[in-house]
């Protein structure tokens, strides 16, 4: 994504298990967004806003899923499944380098 460059949104990325894709589900696990919200249009600027709000939530728990609360982790395992699955239906390689 170029500085002028917009990010296409979850739902339009190409499977969804990109660097950006990920830092949505992230927002969308920690609340800080709507899962309405896939951040389609966003330029840069507010995509690295929005991870430094992500990071300052992945901070509390040292990075691991397995830290988050149980409530948490509990959708973080579901969200990341359902991603998962949208991903490989859409011809995702977990072989493949995550922006590939």
């Amino acid at each position: 994504m170029s500085e002028r460059a917009t990010y296409a949104g979850f739902n339009q990325d190409t499977h969804g298990i990109t660097t950006l894709g990920r830092l949505v589900l992230d927002a969308w696990l920690f609340g800080i967004l709507p899962r309405e919200e896939d951040c389609a249009g966003w330029d840069l600027q507010r995509m690295q806003q929005l991870m430094d709000q992500v990071n300052r939530h992945w901070d509390q728990y040292g990075n691991l899923p397995s830290n988050l609360p149980p409530e948490l982790r509990e959708r973080h395992t579901e969200l990341y499944a359902w991603a998962t699955s949208r991903a490989r239906d859409r011809g995702w390689d977990p072989e493949l380098d995550d922006d590939e």
